[in-house]
């Protein structure tokens, strides 16, 4: 995938002149408090078969950066992230028009090179599903994603994520084929998620890993 060129500038001084502007629904959380910048998440499935989001190593070798899977141990509930608007300096509620970035909350971290960013990997080639990596920059386009609504029948408080560059779903990953987070091309196959909001007590690295986070030997 190509780098972005004059047009993804141009669309990022959009952003930022109209970061305050909201026409999309407030997304919500498991119980159906606004989703706010300020908070931390858990991303998990609607479902109950599998945890929630967690960094991996997307590859035997190199181990950096990280990429990101669905746990396939349903009492683990993932690591935390926090949500933010690129340009914005304030706490906000996320709207589903918004585009955010995603960071991973932990004080214990492998490959410190990279940030906690997520990001969609530019390197891969045109036909393959680009991985979604660790290690983005917030005022980058590859590092902004939204929070849609699921479509009919998904749930209440479901919701889908999408890249600057398009939906996110998984492939079969490395480690006993846990879902890896990829941009697909099948738009009808989009992850499903929800927000389950941390705990004030639970947001400390030895809290975290008390709830089941030694997320597999990648971390």
């Amino acid at each position: 995938m190509k780098k972005p060129s004059v047009l993804s500038f141009l669309i990022t001084l959009l952003l930022a002149a109209a970061v305050c502007i909201h026409g999309g629904e407030p997304v919500k959380d498991t119980v159906g408090n606004y989703l706010k910048t300020d908070q931390q998440y858990f991303i998990q499935p609607p479902n109950t078969d599998k945890g929630g989001l967690v960094p991996a190593t997307p590859r035997l070798f190199p181990l950096c950066p990280l990429g990101i899977v669905q746990t396939l141990l349903p009492h683990q509930p993932g690591l935390p992230v926090s949500f933010s608007i690129p340009y914005a300096n304030m706490e906000t509620t996320v709207s589903t028009d918004d585009y955010v970035n995603i960071e991973f909350k932990s004080n214990k971290w492998a490959c410190n090179e990279f940030s906690k960013f997520w990001k969609v990997n530019e390197t891969s080639s045109a036909t393959e599903e680009p991985l979604i990596l660790l290690g983005g920059t917030p005022q980058e386009p590859n590092s902004w994603f939204k929070i849609e609504i699921a479509e009919e029948g998904a749930g209440a408080n479901t919701y889908k994520l999408t890249s600057f560059t398009g939906p996110v779903g998984t492939k079969p990953g490395p480690w006993f084929g846990a879902p890896q987070l990829v941009v697909i091309n099948d738009t009808a196959k989009p992850l499903l998620v929800k927000f389950k909001k941390v705990d004030d007590d639970a947001t400390s690295t030895p809290r975290v890993e008390k709830l089941g986070l030694k997320m597999f030997p990648f971390y």
